[in-house]
């Protein structure tokens, strides 16, 4: 008998999306996501929505780390 699955449509992009599905992959066991729909579409169980979205939070930040500003050297205060 058909079980059904219960999931949220997730739209990305495709380099969010390949970052999704490689945190699926290796930190979850490939338990969150369905279905690969196509470049830009993810089927998600709704249970992991909230695990995968931290997750990828965590990812983001280190991959993406804003730099702090420099000081004001000496030439910028016209010194």
């Amino acid at each position: 008998m058909p079980r059904a699955i219960r999931g949220v449509l997730i739209e990305c992009e495709p380099a969010i999306k390949s970052i999704l599905i490689h945190i699926d992959s290796t930190q979850l066991n490939n338990d969150a996501i369905i279905e690969d729909l196509d470049e830009t579409h993810l089927m998600v169980k709704e249970q992991m929505v909230k695990t995968l979205q931290a997750r990828l939070d965590e990812k983001l930040k280190e991959t993406y780390r804003v730099e702090q500003p420099l000081e004001d050297s000496d030439e910028d205060k016209g010194m």
